[in-house]
């Protein structure tokens, strides 16, 4: 008696046999990378978990429809029934088995290779960046000159754990949505409302316990004047403080462990800030301060407790002002001072109106800056001056995604945004007339020299009074009042 042959003996089933087992190599693979790998890389979870199983059940499938279709062929065609049969008698069909067969070792070895291939790229930054979210170029630009460049998107953005995981993964599918419709915001809304807390990432790598003591800052600036007169401010800010016999203190001390600060912001941005509660976290006291105009109490639900993120809102993509991007190009040399106003026909030059997509830019730009210096006598500094802003242009401001440092708020100091002094600013008032403090600077920096040439030469440890180089400004005035970024107000 003639043993029947398998119905899985044909070319579709074989194809789906080699499907599945090479889905099943990867997943083998992977998951002895899942477990042997110190440092998870979140996206390895989605390709060991899902795709690859995904692969395998379809492999699989593909090899039963092959039955499925040949004993269909041998129900409809019982005098013809071999159709799909692999036939290692017929000379042809062995040499045709031998190179399928060749063909699935070298598709196996493939499996192998570009499954570990694919772990390392699905970590990297250029798949973040341009591959997954091509929709945040200005966010991807930012980031790679950003002081966390060598810190990895899914380290911040999602971290470790399978939770996050899977947050970060329902909020990329309505992002993909979003862009394959085209419907995404411009510019990207911000504050992100689902980021992980700081202390699941950013206290990875930055321990507050030690971060005592202070930190020397320089701020190179510029004036808008005829002479591009340079003028400096050299400071230390006094980051956190932590004695044994003294209270805490510096600018840490808004998440200290002993106290515990909460807000009410009335906008979307988190600028307009009306309400804090400061609570003793040993006592269980607390001090509520709030402006005269802000009555009754915030919603529960959308009272805030400080963290990190609340200062540090741009960490790792940040946006320049037009004045920062500028003088930074002028302290570098690559934008010549000897050219006069320079700096102020710069920003000029990168906020014009007229700019509304990303092509114009160059030639809006060009042209600006030759109209204004038409002496021959400059003549020379005219087309390194064009490329340089150009630059700073292409790299700040991103008129087709609506993106730059206008909509972008940096909440660390308070000279172009509120930053600091959306609570520091004496109006936020307890019942009993205690102020959240603005005019004791010292309490967060202590400027030790400012201004240019000699006044540079030498450090006051007690601290200087801040002296503004245009003269003393309205003290009803807070930085931002005046300074935007741009052209001031």
């Amino acid at each position: 008696m003639v043993k029947p042959r398998s119905l899985f003996n044909n070319w579709i089933s074989a194809v789906g046999g080699v499907l599945a087992v090479g889905a099943l190599f990867s997943f083998a693979l992977l998951v002895w990378i899942d477990f042997t790998h110190g440092d998870k890389n979140p996206y390895l979870g989605i390709l060991t978990y899902l795709v690859a199983p995904g692969f395998l059940i379809v492999g699989i499938a593909t090899a039963f429809a092959g039955a499925w279709a040949q004993r269909r062929w041998e129900v409809k065609h019982a005098a013809a029934p071999d159709k799909w049969r692999l036939n290692w008698s017929d000379p042809v069909q062995k040499r045709r088995v031998i190179a399928f067969s060749s063909g699935a070792v070298v598709f196996l070895m493939l499996s192998a290779f570009g499954s570990f291939q694919t772990y390392h790229y699905s970590e990297s930054n250029l798949f973040c960046g341009q591959v997954c979210h091509s929709a945040m170029n200005p966010e991807w630009v930012a980031y790679k000159r950003g002081a966390h460049a060598r810190v990895n998107c899914v380290e911040c953005h999602v971290g470790s754990g399978a939770q996050w995981f899977v947050k970060a993964k329902i909020n990329g599918t309505h992002q993909l949505i979003a862009y394959t419709l085209d419907n995404y915001n411009r510019p990207i809304g911000t504050p992100i409302k689902n980021l992980r807390p700081a202390q699941d990432t950013c206290e990875k790598c930055h321990w507050p316990e030690k971060f005592h003591g202070n930190v020397e800052i320089n701020f190179e600036h510029f004036l808008s004047d005829k002479k591009n007169t340079p003028y400096a401010a050299r400071m230390l800010l006094h980051v956190n403080k932590s004695a044994a016999d003294s209270p805490l203190g510096g600018i840490h001390w808004h998440v200290s462990p002993t106290d515990r600060v909460e807000y009410y912001a009335a906008d979307e941005k988190r600028q307009d800030i009306p309400w804090t509660r400061v609570t003793n976290l040993k006592d269980g006291t607390s001090r509520v301060f709030r402006i005269a105009s802000f009555k009754g109490e915030p919603p529960a639900d959308k009272i805030r407790v400080m963290d990190c993120m609340d200062c540090h809102n741009r960490p790792a993509h940040v946006f320049p002002t037009a004045n920062e991007a500028v003088e930074k190009a002028m302290t570098a040399g690559t934008l010549s001072t000897k050219l006069p106003n320079i700096k102020r026909v710069a920003v000029q030059a990168m906020t014009q109106k007229e700019i509304t997509t990303d092509a114009i830019a160059p030639q809006k730009i060009a042209d600006f800056i030759r109209s204004k210096y038409t002496d021959p006598a400059v003549a020379a500094e005219v087309p390194g001056a064009v490329t340089a802003v150009q630059q700073v242009f292409a790299a700040s401001i991103f008129p087709e995604r609506k993106a730059d440092w206008r909509v972008y708020p940096n909440n660390i100091g308070h000279k172009d945004w509120p930053g600091c002094f959306r609570c520091h600013d004496d109006k936020h008032k307890t019942s009993i007339g205690e102020t959240v403090r603005a005019s004791d600077c010292n309490s967060c920096h202590t400027i030790l020299s400012q201004g240019k040439g000699p006044d540079l030469e030498s450090l006051t440890a007690k601290g200087l009074k801040f002296k503004h180089p245009d003269g003393e400004p309205d003290a009803e005035l807070s930085c931002s009042d005046c300074h935007n970024g741009g052209i001031q107000k």
